[in-house]
């Protein structure tokens, strides 16, 4: 398979003055050479009926396709390149002549294809390069997330506008720049124009957070840390079952007052997350504050706690008593699926399985405050309670093509009835991992609308460590309805109120019986679930 590559040089090299650089594009690995630093893009291009090359700006030489999507073949040079239609956008080199008297100079280089393992032409482009090293760095990454944009973003015409003029204008803009920061912010800035809040680029740091989140997994001691609005100090939230410092008898709404000796007056929480973390097999000393409410009996204390790798599940159950209208007494399992991470599935499963061997006869998923996650997470939940062959959700890509995603002779773990809870707060997979129960007869939903998030974005990291989020589809639920900024509509309303239940129960037990209990729309659950029960039994 042919991949594409973005070869970002100085200028020194193609006879330009080393203040420039070169953008070139091939459609697989360009030679080696000593110098350049190619980035390669596994990307698809979009279709094109001509068999003829074509002279699209930054573009490569061929837009011809084969029937296998993502394989392409490079053309003959040995013709002149077809004139782009009127339609197609103008060349950076014609754009940038102008910009702020910087050169941008286009230059053609073609090859016979066969033996040669880059494509039979490539635009070359020049751009002001910085000589600040970290901005510079910034401007290999502004052409590699402008180029997966190109390729992939769901909308073709870029929210109306020239996208390959916008490169030109944002490197301009970013070459009299000066910090790292600064440059981020002009590529965050023209992803902005796209019109999409959910196409947007993370920092390093930032991606490293998420991939704790989506991975499941993080290198640590298991404290989770807030800083308190009012007083900025870093207090315990809570702590990871099992982990070193729950060991070590750290507790919520302990104080952390210093890490490895560093006092945290001032720093941050994120700051703190990321002093704590480190290579399992390490140690790290943190200073505590402990208390009681009233405040007396505090102490401080020093620990030293091994790093661990910590398993951090999105999953929370309990297994309530339920009184039936006859007075039999049955048992509602009750998940709280709180992300689509990778370990979301394998741990949903895990605990139906459980469920299933404690004689649980209904179930209650809750999606409450789910803001989604990994797509395929929330597709395999899906699967879990649904057989046959049926649709879990529809795709539009960018051309406008429906692709319908089935399930291939599925197999539920349980047909017991099961009420699904959704409320504002539950988007993106939840909302198709929602839409796929219902559409297909499965659940009944419960609570309120939910966010209306009918898009699926791509993340890709970058060669700086950075992450790129790229919208690249749009979607409908099995029913063909659009989700997308409408949301979806459960079958019974409810309000989230908490019935006789202190609040200090609240935030320390949040799935335990008695709370669950007293939830209101899980109330509106259980009622569901009697009248589906009812109906199985008179049926």
């Amino acid at each position: 398979m042919e991949r594409l590559f973005y070869k970002f040089d100085l200028g020194s090299q193609h006879h330009l003055s080393p203040s420039h650089a070169i953008l070139t594009r091939f459609s697989s690995s360009p030679s080696p050479s000593p110098s350049p630093l190619p980035l390669p893009l596994p990307l698809p291009l979009p279709s094109s009926s001509s068999s003829s090359c074509s002279s699209l700006p930054l573009r490569s030489g061929c837009s011809n396709r084969r029937a296998t999507r993502r394989r392409w073949r490079a053309c003959s040079a040995s013709r002149p390149p077809a004139e782009p239609a009127p339609h197609d956008r103008p060349s950076l080199a014609s754009i940038g002549k102008g910009l702020f008297g910087f050169a941008a100079a286009a230059a053609a280089f073609a090859s016979v294809c066969g033996g040669s393992p880059a494509v039979a032409e490539s635009l070359t482009v020049a751009f002001p390069a910085s000589h600040v090293r970290e901005v510079n760095t910034v401007q290999r990454t502004l052409v590699e997330a402008w180029g997966l944009i190109r390729e992939t973003f769901v909308d073709p015409t870029f929210n109306h506008q020239d996208w390959d003029s916008k490169l030109q204008q944002t490197m301009v803009e970013m070459f009299p720049l000066r910090s790292a920061d600064a440059a981020y912010n002009k590529i965050g800035a023209m992803l902005s124009t796209l019109g999409d809040p959910f196409t947007r680029i993370i920092s390093p740091k930032e991606y490293q957070s998420f991939r704790i989140g989506s991975d499941g997994n993080l290198q640590g001691v298991g404290l989770f840390i807030n800083a308190e609005p009012k007083t900025g100090h870093l207090v315990v939230l809570f702590c990871v079952d099992n982990s070193p410092a729950a060991r070590a008898g750290i507790h919520e709404g302990d104080e952390l007052i210093e890490i490895d000796g560093e006092i945290l007056e001032g720093v941050g929480s994120e700051v703190a997350a990321q002093k704590l973390r480190g290579r399992a097999g390490t140690t790290v000393t943190v200073k505590v504050h402990s208390g009681t409410d009233g405040g007396s009996a505090s102490t401080v204390r020093e620990v030293k706690l091994p790093r661990e790798y910590i398993k951090l599940s999105p999953v929370s159950t309990a297994v309530i008593p339920h009184r039936m209208p006859d007075g039999s007494i049955t048992k509602t399992g009750y998940v709280k699926l709180s992300a689509f991470s990778q370990n979301a599935a394998a741990d949903v499963e895990s605990a139906i399985q459980e469920m299933e061997r404690q004689d649980v006869r209904s179930y209650i998923l809750d999606l409450r405050d789910n803001p989604g996650g990994l797509v395929k997470a929330g597709l395999d939940v899906a699967q879990m309670w649904l057989d046959g062959d049926e649709t879990l959700v529809n795709t539009i890509d960018r051309d406008g093509n429906l692709q319908p995603i089935n399930m291939i002779d599925g197999h539920a773990i349980t047909h017991d009835p099961l009420v699904v809870l959704v409320n504002e707060g539950s988007a993106s997979a939840s909302e198709i991992l929602a839409g796929a129960l219902h559409d297909n007869g499965r659940a009944i939903l419960v609570g309120n609308k939910t966010f209306g998030k009918g898009k699926i974005q791509s993340v890709m990291e970058l060669h700086d460590g950075s992450a790129l989020f790229v919208t690249v589809a749009k979607y409908l639920s099995p029913s063909l309805h659009d989700i997308d900024q409408v949301g979806i509509t459960p079958d019974v309303q409810c309000t989230a109120d908490m019935i006789n239940v202190p609040k200090e129960s609240l935030f320390k037990e949040k799935s335990s019986v008695s709370t669950l209990e007293a939830d209101s729309c899980i109330m509106v659950a259980e009622h569901e679930l009697d009248i589906q029960e009812s109906k199985g039994t008179a049926s």
